[in-house]
């Protein structure tokens, strides 16, 4: 008799532990679909702590370790990929800033190219006004060769900031490149999933 009475309580007992394996799995997918709208990172500590179960659950229990697992992969993988778009757009903003620097730096040389052509020209014209023998002629002459002199200065000058920023850009650009292929060895270097715990 006792043990006839014994099997309905023991299926009772197995049911009521089934339930509430399942019920604390749920809860797993529960925490897991909650870290994933707050964009958390999803590890075990996080999710047993979020689902009120134990670590040791999460591991033992096939269905809640194989959540967790492939939560925290893709997890990891889209911290990766928005690390790495970050990183490209960062790059993409410095390599626009070298190319400009280089239009203005051809621009400048353009420039002062014409201005040496103008003062040839104009120191020419010096000579010949000075073999004429035009005094006012040569004044003029001398003035605007002078204010010519002083604007291939400037440009001079100017010629090399842009120099400078251009190789300040092109640095930055060889960082951004070092730091992206950091981040892409390191999400070919990421586990698949977490070892289990040593007991």
């Amino acid at each position: 008799m006792s043990g006839t009475g014994g099997q309905p309580r023991t299926a009772a007992a197995n049911a009521a532990r089934r339930a509430a394996t399942d019920a604390r799995v749920q809860r797993v997918r529960d925490a897991i679909s909650q870290l994933r709208r707050t964009r958390t990172p999803i590890t075990y500590p996080a999710v047993g702590l979020r689902a009120a179960v134990s670590r040791t659950f999460l591991y033992e229990n096939p269905d809640a370790r194989a959540l967790v697992t492939e939560a925290a992969a893709a997890s990891g993988q889209q911290r990766a990929r928005a690390a790495a778009s970050a990183d490209a757009q960062q790059e993409a903003t410095w390599r626009e800033r070298a190319l400009n620097a280089e239009a203005a730096l051809k621009t400048a040389h353009a420039e002062i190219r014409a201005q040496r052509q103008r003062i040839g020209a104009l120191m020419g014209q010096a000579r010949d006004a000075e073999t004429a023998g035009t005094a006012a002629t040569v004044q003029r002459l001398t003035s605007e060769n002078t204010t010519l002199k002083q604007r291939l200065r400037q440009l001079a000058g100017e010629n090399r900031t842009l120099q400078e920023r251009l190789e300040a850009a092109r640095s930055n650009v060889r960082f951004a490149d070092r730091r992206i292929a950091q981040l892409e060895a390191q999400i070919l270097d990421q586990p698949a999933r977490p070892p289990a715990p040593t007991r």
